[in-house]
């Protein structure tokens, strides 16, 4: 575990909570559904829901809920997810398993004609097994998280080919993309390779990583992936230090590794700044998928600079518009915990970027884009996300205990789920 200061672990531990206080008022406790987003009228999303369910473990290690609150707001959810109706109809909640990825935070139901969602299915998925793995004495919640596991068809979602599809929509049918490249749906077919009822064979998995694509930047080698993000989130739940696939075993590091790699990388981007945006430097980093402040094009300091809302930001190849998001910084925590903590300091010190905000950071900032009288970080996206504060709560604390690597160890999908992709060594060859 990382080694800290007694003011950098006040700094992680009120980051930590006020991330997690997001999962306990902007949630349904009737279905225990979480918002996609802290705006007015929003839907669920599932992710967010996945993450909630990861987070209430935490939650109770660290004192934050009550244990008895957990156990009930878990069972809100899984008694949801397992009565909502499946079906083609284009109002259910999901179909083959699958869950869609927004739906009405009362009644559950599809909304925005959005897409029956694998990836997000994967991590609302992830989440329901931590919660059966951390609940033992609740025997519901373990029967629940085996049938809604078991019913996903991932072979349907392969659409008769060798890597699944991002999704599905009742009007429309298969959306026209796959799971291809070095993405975060490494969790995904962790997932599917040990589904017991519709799982798919280690080709797909073998189909997907030959799909991968290596760079060298800044004299290290890695597997890239431009928004940070990807590093990140399969990582929220499995614990890849140590443990390698043929693809990792080719190039002799892990996926871990690779991670620490791509957070260096991201820093360092940012400290040469090619593109000369305002507030970049050695502790102002972390591009990713995120909120915006555009869609905008402005003339500034005699450029012609772009700016997009929400959209998926990246390094080296952009876009990168000058926005920056505080999550994603610290969801590296683990990979780079000396870059890590010095960039949070920073944030919280000198940026203050969370004063009085009562989920902590919210989601960017753009410090290149205008906005009435200039603040040292400029625009600031007026929400949180859901996806966003689940990495916080659940990186710091894999960082710093590793609670949710060690719970999910012993879930039998996950290391089962592994060794079937090819993995083998570290905690893998322990006998978990």
């Amino acid at each position: 575990m990382i080694a800290r200061r007694a003011a950098e672990d006040m700094e992680l531990d009120r980051l930590q909570s006020r991330a997690f206080s997001y999962f306990v008022h902007e949630s349904n406790p009737d279905n225990g559904l979480v918002i996609d987003k802290s705006a007015p009228g929003w839907p669920a999303s599932i992710a967010a829901t996945g993450l909630a369910l990861t987070a209430y473990p935490v939650g109770v290690e660290r004192g934050l809920m009550s244990r008895p609150e957990a156990v009930r707001r878990t069972l809100a959810a899984l008694r949801f997810l397992c009565d909502s109706p499946q079906g083609p109809e284009p109002q259910a909640s999901g179909d083959h398993g699958l869950y869609y990825h927004f739906l009405h935070m009362r009644t559950g139901r599809r909304v925005w004609n959005c897409e029956l969602s694998t990836v997000d299915t994967a991590f609302l998925l992830a989440g329901v097994l931590c919660a059966a793995v951390y609940f033992p004495e609740a025997a519901e919640i373990g029967e629940r998280a085996q049938r809604l596991y078991e019913r996903v068809d991932w072979r349907w979602a392969l659409n008769g080919g060798a890597t699944l599809s991002h999704g599905w929509r009742p009007e429309t049918g298969f959306i026209p993309y796959r799971w291809e490249g070095y993405d975060e749906a490494l969790l995904l077919y962790v997932l599917a390779l040990a589904a017991p009822s519709f799982g798919l064979g280690p080709e797909s998995y073998a189909a997907w990583a030959r799909t991968y694509r290596w760079e060298t930047r800044y004299g290290l080698e890695y597997l890239y992936a431009g928004p940070l993000f990807i590093h990140q989130l399969s990582h929220c739940w499995i614990d890849f230090c140590g443990i390698r696939d043929e693809a990792m075993r080719a190039h002799g590091f892990d996926y871990f590794e690779n991670s620490r790699r791509a957070t260096v990388i991201q820093r360092q981007y940012a400290i040469e700044n090619p593109l000369d945006f305002v507030g970049y430097g050695p502790r102002s980093w972390g591009i990713t998928a995120s909120d915006g402040p555009g869609p905008a094009t402005l003339k500034i300091d005699g450029l012609q600079r772009t700016f997009h809302d929400y959209v998926g930001r990246g390094v080296p190849y952009g876009p990168d518009d000058g926005t920056l998001a505080p999550w994603a910084v610290v969801a590296s925590l683990p990979f780079a915990p000396e870059l890590v903590l010095e960039a949070i300091s920073y944030m919280l010190r000198e940026l203050k970027l969370s004063h009085e905000e009562p989920y902590g950071f919210k989601a960017t900032y753009n410090p290149t884009f205008p906005v009435g009288k200039r603040s040292e970080h400029g625009w600031v996206s007026p929400w949180h996300f859901g996806i966003n504060q689940g990495p916080i709560v659940i990186m710091i604390e894999n960082a710093r205990s590793g609670l949710v690597w060690e719970l999910m160890r012993g879930c039998g999908p996950i290391a089962q789920g592994l060794r079937l992709a090819g993995f083998t060594g570290g905690w893998l060859a322990e006998g978990h």
